[in-house]
């Protein structure tokens, strides 16, 4: 270890369509907020090239993932695990909110690093998330009293085929703003910073995702990702929604707050009916500003929730699902996703999702970080 930098145990864990360096607690400072700036610097943020060449990010927001793993500190979980999603650009690193697909690589690292004990063939592994206090079950093969890599699951999205990993949330309803339908509507109109108003629906559940017709900001839904990442008009339509949603559903101060602090909540959905035969919705989803190759799991989540609801954009544009079992069409192929509505008290009530991913271990050892970018972020 040079003089100039410091090494922290890490391993790189790829989890459904996203990659993350997973850190134990005990390996990190006592002090939290010593953390941001060693997850930044390990990542390689700030980068105005927008391509983290200084770190171990990939320049989109699905690589720039920090998971931190303990022990559980409630009674019905056997681990505690906080997502932390770190910007490109800046030095904000959100807390809020959580990551399905990292989430599936939670399970399998525990068990690797033995912080659960397991037998037989196979693990399950409640998961308590810190970020939005609730509950996810891990149910994954072992190989040797380790996670299982190889099988027959294939993930749209990712090459090859690999172990299933199934991930039950549980309660999922309210993860962030406490609330299933944060306003109290199914849909509504949303006033917006230098566009027109447009017709919303608001759901959270995994995480806060704020929906609307493609064809209400002039797209046909079967955008490539790359086509809108070319278009900056609808860049700078969809943040300016997302930030009306972010002070609408109270997670941010106000708009200021939403472009400075709140940045990656809630998701954007831009929904339209389905073009591949048994799919129920084509979603293309937006965060941290960029359009995402693949449905972000607790998005995904989210729009088989709202569609299951009457009266939301997504029970407007998709197609009922017959059952839990919605199939979203997505850039990279199909999610299936199974949620879990009943009614309580008269109100609708979300007692599970459930998804199938895979997860591979892909390196251990030491990241570094420069010492002077520690000391830069000391006040």
């Amino acid at each position: 270890m040079s003089a100039h930098q410091v090494s922290f145990p890490t391993v790189y864990m790829r989890g459904g369509t996203s990659r993350a360096l997973f850190f134990k607690v005990s390996d990190l400072p006592a002090e939290r907020a010593a953390w941001d700036a060693i997850f930044c610097a390990a990542l390689g943020t700030p980068d105005p090239h927008g391509r983290q060449l200084d770190g171990m990010g990939g320049g989109i927001s699905s690589l720039s993932k920090i998971a931190i793993i303990g022990p559980s500190t409630r009674a019905d979980a056997d681990i505690d695990y906080t997502f932390a999603q770190v910007p490109i650009g800046s030095t904000v690193v959100q807390y809020k909110g959580n990551c399905g697909n990292i989430s599936s690589a939670v399970g399998p690292f525990a068990v690797d690093e033995g912080l659960v004990p397991v037998e037989g063939d196979a693990a399950t592994v409640r998961i308590h998330n810190t970020n939005t206090g609730k509950v996810i079950v891990s149910k994954f093969p072992l190989a040797g009293g380790r996670a299982a890599v190889d099988g027959d699951f294939v993930l749209t999205g990712v090459a090859g085929a690999g172990a299933p990993v199934r991930l039950s949330f549980l309660e999922p309803g309210g993860a962030v703003t406490g609330k299933l339908l944060p306003t109290g509507m199914r849909k509504e109109m949303l006033e917006l910073e230098g566009f027109p108003s447009v017709e919303v629906s608001v759901v959270d559940a995994a995480n806060p995702v704020v929906m609307l017709r493609a064809d209400a900001i002039g797209l046909h839904g079967g955008e490539k990702p790359s086509e809108l990442d070319a278009n900056q008009r609808v860049l700078e339509h969809c943040e300016a929604i997302r930030r009306a949603a972010a002070v609408r559903i109270g997670i941010a101060r106000d708009l200021a707050d939403a472009r400075e602090r709140v940045r990656s909540l809630p998701q954007v959905a831009l929904l339209s009916p389905p073009a591949v035969q048994g799919c129920h919705l084509r979603v293309r989803v937006m965060s941290t500003g960029q359009p995402h190759r693949a449905t972000p799991l607790t998005g995904g989540m989210c729009v088989a929730t709202a569609l299951q609801l009457q009266g939301t954009v997504a029970d407007a544009v998709g197609l009922r699902p017959q059952g839990e079992d919605v199939a979203i069409e997505h850039p990279s192929g199909t999610l299936h996703v199974a949620a879990k509505l009943e009614q309580r008290e008269g109100e609708p009530f979300v007692a599970e999702t459930a998804v199938y991913r895979t997860a591979r271990r892909l390196m251990e050892g030491s990241v570094f970080v420069p010492v002077s970018k520690i000391l830069e972020a000391k006040p």
